[in-house]
């Protein structure tokens, strides 16, 4: 993969890469704000999912299971501009802000801001400095983030809900959560941090919800989903395979084939 990362700070990026495709599944720690400059992203979560393209601005929540595959798009690579909206300047940004009021906890989506024009300048405008070759200065990459935050908190006020919400992941329904999300192919670490639990608490909680190692169940049941999206909506193995949680479509078909005696590519 040719793939090239640009750092003016660790919390500001430019992304570049020319292969097919990049998919990943990820919780990301920090509230993610990407502007695209070439290149379309699909981000697929447990009930909705998104389409990006050149020109789109969007903020992906932290502590949010996606699946996200990027593509290089009309002979361009694949190339966004990345901020880091971290729960540290976070906190400094609101401690001079009353928001008791405006946070309402909810499963947070993802923000879009397409083409908005304070957003789109308050990006575009880091582009020059990632190629500056001395250290960037940290003073002005912060006040480049905190004008982020004050644009994002002008386009929509509901934001605050979101960003001003520090709390953590508390111990929630194990079934509910796993119900929902098992289509994501993440470690069992994060699965528990996400559901409030310890690696070791939640490998007990699971089997003695599920009298079943948590392996075998995601594998069950993302085979079952697959073979909802083949004979169901008709869809092809290469089409589905990742959205279902498999690394690769070699992997996919072998379970498959195992689990229901034939290969996936034979239901069509």
């Amino acid at each position: 993969m040719d793939f090239h990362i640009k750092y003016i700070t660790p919390d500001i990026k430019l992304s570049t890469y020319d292969d097919k495709l990049f998919k990943t599944e990820t919780v990301f720690e920090f509230h993610m704000l990407v502007w695209f400059i070439s290149g379309e992203t699909k981000i697929i979560q447990a009930d909705r999912s998104y389409h990006f393209t050149s020109g789109d601005i969007f903020l992906i929540p932290r502590n949010q299971l996606a699946t996200i595959i990027n593509y290089p798009k009309d002979g361009r690579p694949h190339k966004a501009v990345v901020m880091h909206l971290t729960t540290e300047r976070l906190k400094e940004f609101y401690s001079h802000i009353d928001t008791e009021q405006t946070i309402i906890r909810k499963d947070p989506e993802i923000f879009s801001f397409s083409n908005h024009p304070l957003l789109e300048s308050c990006l575009a405008s880091l582009i020059p400095y990632f190629e500056m070759t001395q250290p960037f200065p940290e003073n002005i990459a912060s006040l480049k983030i905190m004008e982020s935050i004050s644009i994002l908190r002008e386009i929509n006020p509901d934001i605050d809900r979101v960003l001003a919400d520090f709390e953590e992941p508390g111990k929630i329904n194990l079934v509910d959560f796993m119900e929902k999300n098992y289509m994501f192919n993440m470690p069992l670490e994060r699965f528990g941090y996400l559901t409030g639990r310890s690696l070791s608490t939640f490998n007990r909680d699971f089997r003695k919800t599920y009298q079943e190692t948590p392996q075998r169940w995601l594998t069950q049941k993302r085979l079952e989903l697959a073979f909802y999206h083949l004979t169901e909506k008709n869809k092809k193995p290469s089409d589905i395979f990742m959205e279902v949680g498999f690394e690769d479509l070699s992997h996919f078909s072998y379970a498959f084939k195992k689990q229901y005696g034939y290969a996936p590519s034979m239901i069509r």
